[in-house]
């Protein structure tokens, strides 16, 4: 699918928002589930999202077609893997093993696209993928990488991310997107109160101050327009593209925990996040060059036909 200048820069710019709002729940969330078990915190989370859905795109969503519920549930299992393998995986590895291993979903991107199309991905986007892998991991990883059992569900994770977001690029051309968002919402939401219901059964719910912030941050803007963005844009732009993109999510992570819980990136992390920048620019160079290429090519036939 060609897309014009106008229409990627759009979508790219829109992605990088979504990338900057998810960057600012880290810290949000990191406080409210202190006082909410992680399942109930994210099916609470979607179902306010697929209600601020509902009362204001009631009409869409009572024209759901029978073709559109497969690839919304099928886009939302991936989501809902991604969550569920992260959170099940932070009980036994850290949050720095945690955040490269699922920042690897940058890397596995253009991997799965190439097999799925059967195509090799152009060497600048690979190393672009492989240099935004390697800031997320100056951002996220201490010393004294080990891997555990904990390790090996969080790559679960980045495998589950990397697929939702092959599967949004798949479906988004054929899909409304507020249908799309909509529905993996709610596959989420369902899906998650079931998983708290089997993992965290005798778990106290307790709104708290810091809940109901961590809630109306995350399931909002978060949610219901982040994902809403996400499939709508990406409609416009490629999935590997929008693997890299995403990538800047650590990046605003780490600046919104510096700005609002006092947490020091340093050294290590400016590092990583000037990689994933690099690793940006690079995917970009190549549909810079075909976009001259193009110019070039209509400049000359007008010149000839003149």
């Amino acid at each position: 699918m060609e897309f014009n200048k106008r229409q990627r820069i759009t979508a790219d710019f829109s992605l990088l928002i979504v990338a900057l709002i998810w960057g600012l729940t880290f810290s949000t969330v990191k406080i409210a589930i202190a006082d909410m078990a992680p399942f109930t915190f994210v099916a609470i989370r979607f179902a306010i999202a697929f209600i601020f859905m509902a009362l204001f795109c009631w009409k869409k969503l009572f024209r759901f077609r029978r073709r559109d519920w497969i690839p919304g549930i099928f886009v939302g299992i991936f989501l809902f893997s991604g969550y569920s393998f992260q959170t099940i995986g932070l009980q036994f590895t850290t949050v720095s093993n945690a955040g490269f291993i699922t920042g690897l979903s940058v890397v596995l991107v253009p991997l799965f696209y190439s097999i799925l199309k059967r195509s090799f991905p152009s060497p600048l986007v690979l190393v672009g993928a492989a240099l935004a892998g390697c800031g997320i991991g100056l951002l996220c990883l201490n010393e004294g990488y080990i891997y555990n059992f904990g390790d090996i569900l969080v790559l679960a994770c980045a495998v589950s991310f990397a697929l939702h977001i092959i599967a949004i690029g798949r479906y988004a051309s054929q899909v409304d997107a507020t249908v799309l968002a909509s529905i993996q919402i709610g596959t989420v939401a369902i899906l998650s109160a079931a998983a708290a219901f089997v993992f965290e059964p005798n778990t106290p719910i307790q709104f708290t101050k810091e809940v109901w912030i961590g809630l109306l941050t995350t399931a909002i803007p978060a949610t219901s327009l982040a994902f809403f963005i996400q499939s709508y844009m990406q409609k416009f732009t490629t999935p590997m593209h929008t693997a890299i993109i995403l990538s800047m999510e650590p990046v605003f992570a780490g600046l919104f925990g510096y700005l609002l819980l006092n947490e020091v990136m340093g050294t290590r992390g400016l590092w990583g996040a000037a990689l994933v920048l690099a690793g940006m620019i690079l995917s970009e160079i190549r549909e810079i060059y075909s976009e001259k290429a193009a110019f070039n090519e209509i400049t000359c036939d007008s010149s000839k036909t003149g």
